[in-house]
């Protein structure tokens, strides 16, 4: 099945289009919600949330962007909604903790494995590990993060920078990044 009809037949209801929809778009969007859950049973509950909201407001699609990108976007404010609703996004980790590790910016080799970057940020408090996710891997900037989560500008970006510190340190100790001065960006292996 084509996107298109895919979409036309999710605007008349039909259950296959539907399936077929899901069955597409569901896996990717998996990874999407499992960055942000506390484990899997949370990412398939906001997986299954998010794709009611897209059957829903399917007819809201208007073909500007892409129908991937749209269906994303959904995901997301599904995520953080449900992180919101649970009171999650508010557990973070001591401030000592936090300011005790040291800034580098800098990458991780290129031989790491996305899963592996993609566990170590799991490992992340729920606070940096959203802000860190809608920033680095989802492309928003701190305001429209602050305008989501209902904090201030300030505090995305604090969230942030302590995420990327943290994160840092967690790659040392696994020894995914071997030596302190090496590259840090692990973005691109992220995404």
């Amino acid at each position: 099945m084509t996107e298109d009809a895919i979409l036309q037949g999710c605007l008349k209801n039909q259950a296959a289009a539907q399936r077929e929809l899901y069955n597409r778009y569901s896996p990717k969007m998996l990874a999407v919600c499992y960055r942000f859950a506390h484990n899997r049973e949370d990412a398939e509950d906001m997986l299954q949330e998010g794709f009611i909201k897209v059957f829903l407001q399917i007819h809201t699609f208007q073909n500007k962007g892409a129908f991937e990108g749209w269906i994303r976007r959904i995901i997301v404010h599904t995520c953080i909604n449900n992180l919101k609703k649970n009171k999650r996004f508010n557990e973070s980790v001591d401030i000592l903790q936090a300011s005790a590790v040291q800034v580098r910016e800098e990458s991780v080799p290129s031989i790491v494995q996305a899963k592996q970057i993609v566990d170590c940020i799991r490992i992340l408090p729920i606070g940096y590990r959203t802000v860190l996710n809608l920033y680095a891997i989802e492309g928003y900037s701190h305001k429209e993060i602050a305008d989501m989560l209902d904090i201030e500008e300030s505090t995305s970006r604090s969230q942030y920078t302590r995420a990327k510190q943290m994160l840092e340190d967690i790659l040392v100790r696994k020894n995914i990044l071997q030596k302190p001065k090496e590259k840090f960006e692990w973005l691109a292996a992220a995404r």
